[in-house]
């Protein structure tokens, strides 16, 4: 799931979201300078953590929101060419289950990247948070304190 928040803390918008089909926290050294097809099945992960992020162009001339520019993770609209992959069917599941298809993106639907998403970060930016698949939440975001008899979770999220 992808919330975004103004800059007081007011939700403005929740969705579904595709992240990368691999589990795992971490970007390996560098795959930002990768090209798709040489990227390699365990190196299509969504990196855990707190991403200052800015609208901008990606290769194909498309706003992205650019998570993680050295890794070459965005947040953007759901990508459809290849109908083999169902992403739009897959957004749209009840389960999350077959949410893990892309190669670290984020994608989510159209409609929310254009209403939610670029209005909130097109002019100053913001910041990203992508929760993490395995690590405990203390170790990504050790500035956060637990509280007295809290359990670590194990939740993944997206921004």
């Amino acid at each position: 799931m992808v919330f975004v928040y103004d800059a007081k803390g007011k939700l403005l918008g929740e969705t579904p979201a595709l992240i990368g089909i691999t589990a795992g926290d971490d970007s390996t050294p560098g795959v930002g300078n990768k090209t798709l097809a040489e990227m390699g099945p365990a190196e299509k992960t969504t990196p855990a953590g707190r991403f200052p992020s800015k609208i901008g162009p990606a290769t194909t001339g498309q706003d992205v929101l650019w998570v993680d520019y050295g890794t070459a993770v965005a947040l953007h609209a759901v990508v459809t060419g290849n109908k083999r992959e169902r992403r739009l069917e897959r957004l749209l599941s009840p389960t999350v289950s077959d949410n893990r298809i892309t190669f670290g993106c984020i994608n989510v639907p159209t409609n929310f990247f254009a209403q939610r998403i670029k209005p909130i970060f097109e002019k100053t930016g913001g910041v990203t948070y992508v929760l993490p698949d395995a690590k405990p939440l203390e170790v990504v975001f050790p500035q956060v304190p637990r509280l007295p008899g809290q359990r670590t979770t194990q939740t993944r999220a997206a921004s």
